[in-house]
């Protein structure tokens, strides 16, 4: 029985994974990295190394292949060491054994063991779906000092008043125009009767036009030159899109027996279909808000499971 796999899954969730009588598997968290030269961006992740000095049984390993097998412990020991012997015997004649989603591990001139991380695989169960993601390059553009572009004036509400095309005034108007041409003129009889009739014609025109304006404005009349678009606003109810993860499992029947137990200790647990990595994930529960989900991990962190993670579905 090969136990490169249960390695794997142990490596997810502790720092040290000991393989007895050969050495253990250390993981260190990394800081996401990025890569100037190439504008590449890596997430968080655990490095894997190995150490072949640390040798002694823990019962992790044995007792992880106990519970998955439904085998006993003994048994479980049994297989890792012929397991180990085979290793070993591979080392020799081939010089190098690979182990699945972990590395290789290879002997080198001086007989020593040299491992080979796979870069592929990211144990930090907080990088979860997380890829490698290359940037293009960014072009800078100058800034104009004036932001004319950027400033847009505000609309501007503008009464207007409505002319009928036979305008009454126009009349008026003329018998101004013309009254004032025979006071130029001098004449006597002309200037007694028009002065009297500008008088009484001019003050007609002002009582007109202040009427007509005074019922324009109560009425209102408004048009705006640049009316601003209508924003509707769409409201969402109903979804839980934040997702407390207990764990994302290669074997399906490992993310089941996860789900029963967290049902049996009162958890509202979900399975949710396999992701891009080929890994089962199992929920804690899902949540309506951000905060009510990041209080209850931080919950789950510090009573049961200190690897819960939050996800995020897109909305």
């Amino acid at each position: 029985m090969k136990i490169d796999q249960y390695i794997s899954q142990l490596l997810y969730r502790y720092q040290c994974v000991t393989v007895p009588g050969f050495g253990a598997f250390l993981t260190e968290i990394q800081s996401a990295q990025l890569q100037e030269s190439s504008h590449s961006f890596y997430p968080p992740k655990k490095l894997v190394s190995f150490n072949a000095y640390l040798k002694n049984n823990d019962g992790l390993l044995a007792n992880h292949i106990a519970v998955s097998e439904k085998i006993t412990y003994e048994v479980a020991v049994s297989i890792i060491e012929h397991e180990v012997s085979v290793w070993k015997k591979t080392l020799q004649e081939l010089g190098t054994v690979a182990l699945k989603n972990v590395g290789e591990l290879v002997l080198n001139s001086e007989k020593s063991i040299v491992f080979v991380p796979n870069d592929q695989t990211n144990y930090l169960t907080s990088s979860f779906g997380l890829s490698t993601y290359v940037s293009p390059a960014i072009k800078r553009a100058i800034l104009l000092q004036e932001e004319e572009a950027t400033q847009e004036e505000e609309a501007i509400v503008v009464p207007v008043v409505e002319m009928k095309k036979s305008n009454p005034f126009l009349k008026y108007a003329a018998l101004f125009v013309m009254g004032a041409g025979l006071l130029g003129a001098g004449g006597y009889y002309g200037n007694v009767y028009y002065q009297t009739q500008i008088q009484e014609q001019t003050l007609a025109v002002q009582t007109k036009v202040q009427k007509e304006v005074n019922h324009k404005i109560q009425e209102a009349t408004f048009f705006i030159t640049n009316p601003l678009p209508t924003v509707t606003l769409t409201v969402k109810g109903g979804k839980m899109p934040y997702h407390i993860v207990a764990g994302a499992f290669r074997q399906e029947e490992n993310a089941d027996k996860v789900y029963e137990e967290l049902i049996k200790l009162g958890y509202h647990a979900k399975r949710i279909a396999k992701n891009n990595h080929d890994l089962y994930p199992v929920l804690y529960g899902s949540f309506t808000s951000y905060a009510e989900a990041q209080k209850e991990m931080e919950r789950i962190k510090k009573s049961h499971n200190p690897e819960a993670w939050l996800l995020i579905e897109e909305l």
